[in-house]
C-alpha cells in the first residue's frame, strides 16, 4: 500500500468519502515526550474506499479531511476515541457525529473497555497481527508491514461497525451510546486554555488565596508546557500545584523548602516566573480565585458500608443487563449516591437511572435487599410487615 502524501491525492480520496454514511478512522501518534501529540498517520475506510494518509508529508494540507471530520452527515467511527478526538480537536475539527466501538462494546456485553483486537476476534473471528503495534510512526519511510498493520485497523472497523450498531439497535441500547458520544464530543473536554487548567485537578481548600494561587500555578504550568512542548508533569507534578497553593511562596528561595518542587527549580528561569505568577494571584485573590462548588452534605457515618452495598448492586444489575458496570457508574458515582439521594451524578440521570440509579436509592431506603443465591446475587423486594391495628 502507498500512503497519500499530497494534497491532490487527499482531495481525490475525500471526494470518495463524501456521501458515505460512515467512515472508520484511526490515528498513529507520538506524545511520550511532548505536550502536543505528534500526528504521524491517519487511516480511514468506508465499505468502498480506504487509505493511509501521511500528515508528516511536506506536500499535504489536511483541510479537506478535516472538513470530512466536521461533516455531520457522515458518522465517524473510532475505537477508544478519546485521544484521537483530542488530536482532531487540536486541529480544529472535532469528529461529529461520533461512534466509539469500545464504549459500544461495553453497552453490548463485551466487557469493560474491550480492546480492539479482542472485539475483532469476537465479532469477525479474525486474529489481528499486532507485531507493529509498538513502532516509531514518525520514522520514514514506513515499511509495508507498518502500513498493512495501520490500514487493517480501519478496514476491520468498517466491517465491525454495522454489526455492532445493529446489535445495539436490537437491544434498544443505541441511545445509551449516543448519550455517551455527546459527552465525548463536548469541546470543553478538550479545552487547552491555560486559565482553565486548574479544572483537571482537585483543590483541597476553598479560601480565595489558596484557590487563586492554585489557578495561577496550574495556568503557569500549562502555558509553560505548551510553549516548550513538554508534558505538564515534566514541568511540575500535580501534587506541587496543591503544595504551592498551600505554602504560597513569594520568593524564589522559598521554593527550595517545598518537597514537591524539583531540586534546582528556584535557581532556574522557571523559579522567578512561577513566583511572579503567585504574587500576582495573591494581589488579586478575590477576583482571580475560581468559584469551586463545595461538596454536598458531610459524609454519613454509614457511607462506607453503603458504598460496598452499592458495588454489589451495581455488579448484579450490570450482569442482569449484560453491560459493563463501568459504563453505568464509577466508584465516585457510588460515593456520591451513598451520601446524597440528590447527588449530581450521571448514575442518577437518563438511562442509568433506569438501569441502576433508581434501585440504588431504593436499596438505601431499605426497599430492596441483596440475597446470595448460590454463586449469584439476586435483588429482591423487601416486604414490610404490616403494623398492628
Amino acid at each position: 500500500m502507498t500512503p497519500i502524501t499530497t494534497t491532490a491525492e487527499l482531495k481525490a480520496f475525500c471526494e470518495r468519502l463524501h456521501g458515505a454514511p460512515f467512515v472508520a478512522v484511526d490515528t498513529e501518534f507520538m506524545r511520550e515526550t511532548t505536550y502536543w501529540p505528534k500526528l504521524c498517520l491517519i487511516q480511514a475506510a468506508t465499505p468502498d474506499a480506504e487509505a493511509v494518509i501521511d500528515p508528516l508529508s511536506p506536500d499535504i494540507d489536511l483541510s479537506c479531511f478535516l472538513a470530512v471530520m466536521a461533516d455531520k452527515s457522515i458518522e465517524k467511527v473510532f475505537h477508544a476515541a478519546r485521544q484521537d478526538v483530542e488530536i482532531f480537536s487540536n486541529l480544529g475539527a472535532i469528529p461529529m457525529p461520533l461512534f466509539d466501538t469500545q464504549i459500544a462494546g461495553m453497552a453490548a456485553g463485551f466487557g469493560e473497555q474491550i480492546a480492539y483486537d479482542a472485539l475483532v476476534r469476537q465479532m469477525l473471528k479474525i486474529d489481528l497481527d499486532k507485531s507493529s503495534r509498538f513502532t516509531d510512526w514518525a520514522r520514514r519511510p514506513l515499511s509495508e508491514a507498518q502500513l498493512s498493520y495501520a490500514i487493517a485497523d480501519v478496514t476491520h472497523l468498517a466491517r465491525l461497525f454495522p454489526l455492532l450498531r445493529g446489535r445495539l439497535e436490537e437491544t434498544g441500547r443505541l441511545p445509551w451510546v449516543t448519550e455517551e458520544m455527546r459527552a465525548m464530543t463536548d469541546p470543553a473536554l478538550y479545552d487547552v486554555d491555560p486559565e482553565n487548567a486548574w479544572k483537571r485537578l482537585r483543590p483541597r481548600r476553598h479560601t480565595a488565596k489558596y484557590l487563586a494561587i492554585f489557578r495561577a500555578v496550574a495556568a503557569w504550568r500549562e502555558r509553560t508546557a505548551q510553549t516548550r512542548d513538554q508534558p505538564r508533569g515534566r514541568i511540575l507534578k500535580d501534587e506541587a500545584v496543591d503544595e504551592l497553593a498551600t505554602q504560597a511562596p513569594t520568593e524564589a528561595d522559598d521554593l527550595n523548602r517545598l518537597r514537591s518542587v524539583p531540586k534546582g527549580f528556584a535557581g532556574s528561569k522557571f523559579g522567578p516566573e512561577l513566583v511572579e505568577a503567585i504574587r500576582d494571584a495573591i494581589k488579586n485573590a478575590d477576583s482571580y480565585a475560581p468559584v469551586v462548588a463545595r461538596g454536598g452534605p458531610p459524609p454519613s457515618p454509614a457511607a462506607g458500608a453503603v458504598v460496598e452495598l452499592l458495588k454489589v448492586l451495581l455488579k448484579a444489575r450490570a450482569e442482569d443487563a449484560d453491560v459493563a458496570s463501568k459504563l453505568i457508574a464509577t466508584v465516585a458515582d457510588l460515593e456520591k449516591i451513598a451520601n446524597d439521594d440528590n447527588a449530581e451524578t450521571p448514575a442518577l440521570q437518563g438511562w442509568r437511572l433506569d438501569a441502576f440509579g433508581r434501585d440504588a436509592l431504593r436499596l438505601k431506603r431499605g426497599e430492596l435487599a441483596l440475597v446470595l443465591d448460590g454463586t449469584r446475587v439476586r435483588v429482591v423486594e423487601v416486604r414490610r410487615a404490616a403494623r398492628p391495628g
